[in-house]
């Protein structure tokens, strides 16, 4: 995996390559207690080895989450080896000479949630897991620190792997932009290169020269390791001297190679004139390192740009229809960076329009100072972010080791937070004119050369391919036999959760759960209002509906609104999907009142002014555009199309003709029949008062009551094809080939749901430890990704596996695919695997709701298919109770190779079913 480290200490520092797009409005902030900071109650070792050991206590759920960080990444790659360092992070998963099994499937055993990335100054290995594993972890992440496995034929596999992934990314337009520009803007050093490489310095890595990167830097006393979460520090500390503590440090020195300082190139404007679906511009200034006092002035800047619907680029570019999306984010790294800001434009309009507006506004605020107002609002956004981030262990686990990592000090985000509110109106003036000249500007134009038209063809190819055997699927009794155990600390349990549940006499549901760990609070939320219902109308209708309830209501405005919840750090968001509307709150504990209001006025009293509507749909089409050149995206649409028959309600989706025949009326006719008190639940997660609460619910929504009759609809049975039916969706200039595999699936309330999901995670559930990783990826190494998923909500969706592969490798990989599907039919999957399942599978679910957005979620999805709050609690009861029988009739109804829609979008292939 690659991934950049941000600038912006309060920015989520994990920003994936290919999804560059990112603004402080949108971005995940990172943790820090509101009185004592992040930093408070760490305590820090270094061992005599040189591991510098951080610490920290996090009781609020049963859960630690591991980071073990090495000063170390693409910034220090030899000339021609560019990519080493992400090579070596996947090797790194490849086994050690005691334990020579690949390493997810370890993780996966332990329950553990794991991955690892690789950045410009660093490479990382995180893991969260029960807090009784920690021991385990620490023992597999000491051996392959010291001990790791690398063999020819693991080179040779991980590198195809490894292409596969760099070939995702050369699907995006927006990262083949990115590339071009951070080369003309780091002309000179490698932070000017790509982080994962390209294919062709991939394709030349020697096994020498990947063994002697790791002896160079993959050494304890280049490494920070960081522990959080439920864990006594004492204990935890004993546990690392007893793992870590044991691996000598090298005799030799420590050396980096030596780097000119990362200087700019000359301004310059660079034009990419390729197949794409929407115009993009990228305008990118360097910046100094992440330590510099000016970070903190440049982070308010950015809030200022694009964090909200108030922001300067979006009342600029989205509220006057020149642009459809904008970004900005500060990347700082160790020795230097950049800011970027950027926009998809809109329909009918010119880059060179953006450009100009984005210089007026750069203009604007170099020449006059910002209102009181603004740089209130601008720190109490960042504030409010920061604060809300502090229930996420994980989250705090990895900023600490950040902080250490690139500051040697991990008390960084304290130090930064607080020059945060020291930020002052010249301080902004200043560094827009000190960094922000257009002498300095690098600017990226992406200009369609032709707009997306997806070819279908459902013809088969006059090609065969040859059938491959696979593998034996993996053992996981072969796998226990190198689990290392740990030394009996208590077991994690789930820890129960009093949810109060209310209805109101007009029909709304609402669940109430106090957590006063933080001062915070997480509104989730779900109105039967989807996508679904779009077969009654005009695709795109349930959309658009959702996207506008913030645009205006009898009483304010669309900007209004914004600055109402935007003055307070809140957060409101509606988005519509097959199942739903689902609605994500977040606020400050004191700020309950503002949010509950708000979101009462817009379900009740939005009026859907036709100016917002149509800028709305301007930014629909420019979606709807991209969408179409992206073949994750519509190679998904495909499939489900070919899956279910035109009368069915999860055939339909927008295109632009339905889009553009959508009226006013349209939306009005459908928010006053689908927005319904009856049909809408609410769940609240965080410190307030139930009492008061209460009161408040019957305030605000208690009058509600629907306006027209509801709105019914028809699910028809739907069967698999009778052969196995391809279609393959070309989309030009891509490097990439999606693949889907599809079958009709079951709803959550089907009987045999607990087993189709232990049966799913058997199969692909994990990419590195299931049956289909195991073979298709580790073992053949033909592609980055594969893993299979099931849609179970109120109505059955589809049963889906879906991979990635280069075009020559797609016939191939679905082939083995499908003989692995055959085999695991015919012998059928073993109670070995079911308990590794029902191991794994429990401990992640406890793992992930020790996530106080996810629990939120979770009772918001059991809650709309009419599932009691009590179902989370009996998830391991119902997971033990299935039997290895009920399982593999799962995989006998659900999966038959011979009747399932494939569809592979993007490049050309050659396949016949």
């Amino acid at each position: 995996m690659i991934i950049l480290e941000s600038a912006s200490k309060f920015v989520k520092i994990f920003l994936f390559i290919g999804l560059i797009l990112l603004s402080t409005s949108l971005a995940v902030i990172f943790p820090l207690n509101p009185v004592e900071g992040l930093g408070s109650g760490v305590s820090k070792t270094v061992l005599d080895n040189g591991l510098t050991v951080l610490i920290k206590e996090i009781p609020t759920a049963p859960v630690v989450s591991l980071q073990v960080w090495y000063r170390v990444g693409s910034r220090h790659e030899p000339k021609g080896e560019n990519g080493i360092a992400h090579q070596l992070e996947h090797l790194m998963f490849k086994g050690t000479q005691s334990r020579p099994v690949q390493f997810g499937q370890l993780f996966y055993a332990l329950g553990s949630s794991s991955n690892a990335f690789t950045s410009y100054d660093i490479t990382a290995y995180h893991h969260t897991a029960p807090a009784d594993q920690l021991e385990p972890l620490l023992i597999l992440e000491a051996d392959r620190l010291r001990n790791i496995l690398m063999t020819p034929d693991a080179l040779e596999s991980e590198k195809r792997v490894v292409i596969s992934e760099l070939q995702g990314y050369e699907n995006s337009p927006e990262y083949r932009l990115s590339r071009a520009v951070m080369a003309a803007l780091y002309p000179h050093h490698p932070y000017g290169l790509p982080v994962g490489g390209t294919a062709r310095d991939v394709e030349q890595f020697t096994l020498s020269a990947v063994k002697n990167f790791y002896h160079q830097y993959y050494r304890p006393d280049n490494a920070v390791v960081v522990i959080a979460g439920d864990v006594r520090p004492p204990r935890a500390l004993e546990l690392v001297k007893k793992t870590f503590g044991q691996i000598p440090r090298p005799t030799a020195p420590l050396k980096f190679p030596a780097l000119p300082s990362p200087t700019a190139g000359s301004s310059q404007r660079i034009r990419l004139t390729e197949p794409g679906s929407a115009p993009l511009l990228q305008l990118v200034v360097p910046i100094p390192a992440m330590t510099h006092p000016d970070q903190a002035a440049l982070d308010v800047l950015d809030m200022l740009l694009s964090g909200g619907r108030s922001s300067y680029l979006y009342q600029k570019l989205i509220e006057t229809g020149q642009a459809s999306s904008i970004h900005s984010y500060a990347m700082a790294l160790q020795e230097g960076g950049w800011f970027e800001i950027g926009a998809i434009a809109a329909p009918q309009q010119s880059l060179e329009t953006i450009e100009q507006t984005i210089g007026q506004i750069l203009d604007q605020l170099a020449q006059h100072p910002l209102s009181g107002a603004e740089l209130q609002r601008a720190k109490q956004q960042l504030k409010a972010n920061f604060v809300l981030r502090n229930r996420d262990i994980d989250a705090q686990a990895s900023q600490l080791a950040n902080d250490e990592t690139l500051t040697g000090d991990y008390r960084f985000s304290d130090r930064h937070l607080a020059a945060i509110e020291q930020v002052t109106a010249a301080d902004v003036q200043r560094v827009v004119q000190t960094y922000f000249g257009r002498d300095r500007w690098i600017v990226g134009e992406f200009i369609p050369s032709q707009f997306a038209e997806v070819e279908l063809s459902g013809r088969p190819s006059t090609q065969t391919t040859a059938h491959e055997l696979v593998g034996e699927p993996p053992d996981p009794q072969t796998i226990a036999a190198y689990l290392p155990q740990g030394s009996g600390d208590s077991a994690a349990a789930l820890r129960p959760t009093a949810v109060e549940t209310l209805t109101l006499e007009n029909g709304l549901r609402v669940l109430l759960l106090v957590d006063r760990s933080t001062p915070t609070i997480t509104l989730a939320g779900r109105i039967d209002a989807g996508t679904a219902y779009d077969l009654l109308t005009q695709p795109g209708v349930a959309h658009l509906t959702a996207a506008n309830l913030l645009n205006g209501t009898r009483h304010k405005t669309a900007l209004t609104l914004a600055q109402t919840l935007e003055d307070r750090g809140i957060s409101l968001e509606f988005s519509a999907f097959r199942d739903g509307v689902d609605i994500e709150g977040y606020a400050l504990a004191d700020e309950l009142p503002t949010l509950l209001e708000t979101l009462g006025e817009v379900l009740q009293e939005a009026t859907f002014p036709e100016s917002e509507l149509q800028l709305s749909r301007q930014r629909y089409l420019t979606a709807l555009r991209l969408e179409a050149d992206d073949p994750a995206r519509w190679g998904r649409r495909v499939l489900q199309q070919t899956l279910y028959p035109p009368n069915h309600p999860l055939h339909p989706f927008a295109t632009p003709e339905s889009v553009q025949a959508i009226q006013r009326q349209d939306v009005v006719n459908f928010y006053r029949a689908a927005y319904r008190p009856e049909r809408t639940i609410l769940v609240l997660v965080g410190d307030f008062d139930p009492k008061a609460v209460r009161s408040r619910l019957n305030d605000i929504f208690g009058s509600w009551q629907p306006q027209t009759a509801p709105l019914s609809l028809a699910f028809p049975a739907v069967s698999p094809p009778p052969q196995p039916l391809f279609k393959n969706a070309v989309i030009a200039g891509k490097s990439q080939a999606i693949t889907y595999l599809g079958a009709p699936g079951i709803d959550r309330r089907d009987p045999h749901f607990y087993a189709a999901m232990l049966m799913n995670h058997i199969l692909g559930g994990d990419t590195l430890a299931s049956r289909l990783g195991t073979e298709i990826r580790d073992r053949q190494g033909l592609t980055y990704g594969i893993y299979s998923f099931f849609s179970a909500g109120r109505q059955a969706g589809p049963f889906v596996i879906q991979l990635q592969t280069a075009p020559e490798d797609t016939a191939k990989a679905i082939d083995a695919t499908r003989q692995l599907l055959r085999e695991a039919r015919h012998q059928g999957l073993t109670a070995a695997e079911l308990d590794a399942a029902k191991r794994s599978l429990g401990n992640t679910y406890m793992v992930e709701l020790a996530d106080v957005d996810v629990l939120a979620r979770a009772l918001v999805a059991n809650a709309s298919v009419d599932l009691p709050p009590q179902e989370l609690q009996t998830f391991g009861d119902r997971l033990q109770a299935v039997t290895l029988d009920q399982v593999n009739q799962a995989l006998q109804d659900l999966i038959d190779p011979d009747r399932l829609v494939i569809v592979t979008a993007g490049s050309t292939v050659s396949y016949r079913p």
